[in-house]
């Protein structure tokens, strides 16, 4: 078996032993989701109905569920069938077609038709290989089609990152700042950990830096036409947790990115 072949395998097995904890603590989306994701990826998916879409790796079928509000027909796909029994679960107004498929395989991907939009919300960094799919979307898009993707910060946010809050007496103010240690970048790299605290199993996470990340999907011809970098407002500020993201109100946590097949 090739490295990327177990690597894979060991990212569904992860997420198939979490998917009944993930669907418990998501539910219908979570302060992260609703403040720094969602309203991001609306703005730059900008759904509308009447129109097809795609959700790429959907879970529990959160994001499938707020594009059929919008009116949109969805095909839904997951690796994991224990996330797509949850997404089925739930449903959802409007028409959604779920289905069990795994990113990589083009010819499964390619027989799902055109879509007027793609969208694949954090979940690329949690794949072992983004290359098929990427560069499967300029056939899946129709012309001037979008496709929209949020990532865990690659530059912020990524595996090695070491969140710090120090405080100082300034001047007869105590003072805390918040800052983020980063030591690795430049290099692609696997490290396991977790999406949220007390998931049953952790899971690979797959660091590529911006331009690694990027180059799959402007290779096979899509354009680059909107970034959104997201942190939470200082109004959002958490007093439980000195080190929750809530706290990093100059340092985004999440990147959201629009790309498009030329009309």
């Amino acid at each position: 078996m090739s490295r990327i072949e177990d690597e894979n395998t060991q990212a569904k097995s992860a997420w198939e032993a979490n998917a009944a904890f993930w669907d418990e603590r998501m539910g219908e989306g979570n302060d992260f989701f609703e403040t720094l994701l969602w309203p991001a990826v609306e703005r730059l998916l900008r759904p509308v109905a009447g129109e097809r879409f795609l959700d790429i790796a959907c879970g529990n079928g959160l994001t499938p569920r707020r594009l059929a509000k919008a009116g949109a027909s969805v095909v839904a796909f997951d690796g994991s069938p224990a996330m797509i029994a949850r997404a089925r679960e739930r449903a959802g107004a409007g028409e959604i077609d779920y289905r069990v498929l795994d990113a990589r395989d083009r010819g499964a991907l390619l027989a799902l038709g055109a879509f007027d939009g793609a969208l694949c919300n954090m979940a690329l960094m949690d794949m072992a290989e983004i290359g098929p799919l990427l560069g499967a979307l300029p056939v899946l898009l129709k012309p001037g089609g979008r496709f929209v993707f949020s990532v865990v910060h690659p530059c912020f946010n990524n595996p090695s990152a070491i969140q710090m809050a120090e405080m100082e007496d300034l001047q007869g103010a105590l003072v805390t700042t918040y800052s983020v240690k980063i030591a690795r970048y430049a290099t692609p790299f696997t490290q396991i950990g977790l999406a949220m605290e007390g998931q049953p199993v952790a899971h690979p996470y797959f660091h590529r830096p911006l331009g690694l990340l990027l180059a799959p999907a402007l290779e096979a011809g899509l354009v680059l036409d909107g970034v959104e970098e997201r942190a939470f407002p200082a109004d959002k500020a958490s007093g439980g947790n000195a080190l929750s993201w809530r706290n990093f109100s100059e340092i985004p946590a999440a990147l959201v990115v629009r790309l498009r097949r030329p009309a």
